[in-house]
């Protein structure tokens, strides 16, 4: 059998597959998040006893040999550890908000763009290259002691595998500091963020990905491993998102639209990132949105629906919501794709007395489904769409989304993460799969034309509400 481990932010999972890509078992475990006044840490070490234990629990659950395995996970963030992978203070995670200002400054004075400029990558206060500024200046102590600044799924592939050293990947290092036309680290990104004395804690980038094996927690000793590409691009490659214009849309707690393209682009306005792939001369252009599910819980919540009652309700509310129209924007760090606005806020209009719950659970899905087309608008989407992520459990709102985004949708479900994981392994130590089979569409979702007429419109009204909504956040 085949394993994937994806360790997301919240939840750890390990999923086993056959060969042809049939999922056998799923063992899954919470971690927590600590969160204090904007800032959001974790513990490493509960957090790699998480993989441990979901890794025992999947191998016994399907006792059959392990012929190879395969590590993803979140991004960004930091990871501070020591010469053997251990913890030198808890994890920064990629939702952490204390380096809001220092994104502030730099997008005063120009830093912000000129990165962009150079590297395809948008900062935001939970990427590395904030997080490493905020620790110099507020916690030298913690970089002193550190050996590496990694990402999540480095720290528990050094300690699978017992590694000397710590490593990251292409996909990984593409925020903020590495060239993804050399694949390189470019010295002049991290000389601008005022970090050149601390160059020594990036992790050398594995160039193709990593591999070693298993030194016997978890997964048998000897089992060939695997590590990376981190979340994006694994689901990406789960999903069958490798031709140049075809793309991915993950809906979960967060939107993150992903576009496979051969041509980086670093003009426009900058937002998003170019996220370098196994293939040299391959990228994904990345709009990960902060507007997602997570607006659409917050409105169940104020109005005191339950989650089994949104497919019955979308169903009974006419396309438009009687009038009501949602921006989605809940995040109180505001939005960083397909544009950079951390003041931005959510806002609702056309409500009135006769206004139904159902009308605002329903503007709110029309809502987050205009923010996911203008984020694969933006990164460039030509080709087939795939989806996946939590989103697709509801039949309602995948054919209200394939109404507003005017397209099919090639519905992805189960681990996709995990499976992606396991593709990349399978290429790295030449192990020939069939992808085709491996990433199936569950079904496809075909657009209503009238529907998808009425929102084309719809999304241009949007647009328009957006634009003075960016307005008014930046008074």
């Amino acid at each position: 059998m085949f394993v994937g481990i994806d360790v997301g932010t919240s939840m750890v999972k390990a999923a086993a597959f056959d060969a042809g890509g049939r999922e056998l078992a799923v063992q899954a475990r919470p971690v927590g998040l600590d969160l204090r006044a904007g800032a959001v840490e974790q513990d490493m070490e509960e957090v790699y006893a998480a993989v441990v234990a979901v890794l025992e629990a999947v191998t016994a659950r399907v006792p059959e040999p392990v012929e190879l395995a395969g590590l993803t996970g979140q991004g960004d963030g930091v990871w501070l550890v020591d010469a053997a992978g251990r913890p030198v203070r808890p994890a920064l995670s990629w939702m952490d908000g204390r380096a809001h200002d220092l994104v502030d400054q730099w997008l005063a004075d120009g830093t912000f763009e000129t990165v962009f400029r150079r590297t395809g990558s948008a900062m935001f206060p939970g990427c590395p290259g904030p997080l490493l500024a905020w620790l110099d200046r507020h916690e030298p102590k913690a970089l002193d002691a550190a050996a590496a600044a990694v990402y999540c799924k480095d720290m528990v592939f050094q300690r699978l595998t017992g590694g000397a050293r710590a490593v990251t990947d292409v996909s990984d290092a593409s925020m903020p500091f590495l060239d993804p036309r050399t694949r390189r680290y470019d010295n002049g990104v991290v000389e601008l963020l005022g970090l050149s004395h601390r160059r020594g804690l990036l992790a050398p980038v594995a160039d193709p990905v990593a591999t070693a094996e298993a030194c016997g927690a978890g997964l048998p000793s000897g089992t060939r491993l695997a590590n990376g590409p981190y979340d994006l691009p694994a689901c990406a490659l789960g999903a069958g998102v490798t031709a140049p214009g075809d793309g991915l849309l993950i809906v979960g707690t967060c939107l993150a639209a992903l576009v496979a393209t051969t041509e980086p682009d670093l003009g426009g306005e900058p937002a998003g990132l170019y996220i370098s792939t196994d293939r040299p001369g391959h990228w994904l252009r990345a709009m990960p949105a902060m507007v997602g599910t997570a607006a659409l819980d917050w409105v169940l919540k104020t109005t005191g629906v339950r989650h089994p009652e949104v497919d019955a309700l979308l169903a009974a509310t006419p396309t438009g919501a009687h009038g009501v129209r949602v921006l989605p924007y809940f995040a109180p760090s505001g939005e960083r794709a397909p544009f950079v606005e951390p003041r931005l806020r959510a806002e609702l209009s056309g409500v009135c007395l006769e206004s139904t719950p159902a009308d605002l659970i329903r503007a709110t899905c029309e809502g987050i489904g205009y923010a996911a087309r203008h984020c694969l608008v933006a990164a460039g989407l030509t080709g087939s769409l795939a989806v996946c992520g939590g989103g697709t459990r509801s039949p309602a709102w995948m054919r209200l989304l394939a109404d507003v985004l005017g397209r099919p949708l090639r519905v992805v479900e189960g681990e996709v993460g995990a499976r992606g994981a396991v593709l990349a392994a399978a290429e790295r130590y030449g192990l020939a799969l069939d992808a085709a089979a491996w990433t199936e569409p569950t079904l496809v979702v075909e657009p209503d034309a009238a529907r998808a007429a009425y929102y084309t419109k719809g999304y241009e009204e949007h647009l328009e509400r957006l634009a003075g909504a960016r307005q008014r956040a930046r008074r």
